[in-house]
């Protein structure tokens, strides 16, 4: 195990944001992903993630998985370019009428291309359809340095920062950043 040190960020928004939403390009589209495969979820969740110290899923068995991606109330959306996927973010409906963005990225291809912003409102937008009266999200600082600004930007409010410590297996190969290396 590698111990490392994040701040987690907690953010929820209350209402949905009016004014302009930013378009995907005319390449891009969103699709939902029913009933997404585990191998699917883990190639989305292990490429978006692999930079950032996405470990959790990672560690999950295929029945603990499974578990979690049919469990009612699940969404799992796919940024598609050119036939392509660029990202992905998942809903958490589990507790309706609150929902939470439990998981949102893009492929390291897709970084850079003005990609992010736009899903990340594709993602708001979908969580406010249906029954949603708060949404919520938490990043921290293994995270893409984007990230919380985008969420400020996009109408989140930050709720809290509380610094966690995380047991990182070693195992999962994972990328540390120097910035989260303790001690």
């Amino acid at each position: 195990m590698q111990i490392i040190g994040v701040d987690v960020t907690f953010l929820r928004m209350d209402r949905p944001v009016l004014g302009v939403v930013p378009a995907l390009p005319a390449e891009a589209s969103v699709v939902s992903v029913p009933r997404c495969s585990s191998a699917y979820y883990r190639f989305l969740y292990d490429t978006v993630g692999q930079d950032y110290c996405w470990w959790l899923r990672r560690t999950l068995s295929e029945r603990e998985l499974r578990a979690v991606l049919d469990a009612p109330g699940t969404d799992i959306h796919v940024l598609m370019v050119k036939g392509e996927p660029a990202g992905f973010y998942e809903l958490d409906r589990g507790h309706a009428p609150l929902v939470n963005l439990s998981y949102f990225g893009l492929l390291p291809w897709a970084l850079g291309r003005g990609l992010g912003y736009a899903l990340l409102h594709h993602a708001i937008f979908t969580a406010w359809q249906g029954r949603c009266t708060a949404l919520t999200v938490n990043t921290c600082t293994a995270d893409h340095p984007r990230a919380l600004p985008n969420y400020l930007k996009a109408g989140f409010r930050k709720l809290r920062t509380v610094r966690e410590e995380w047991p990182l297996p070693v195992s999962l190969g994972l990328r540390i950043p120097q910035h989260l290396l303790l001690g």
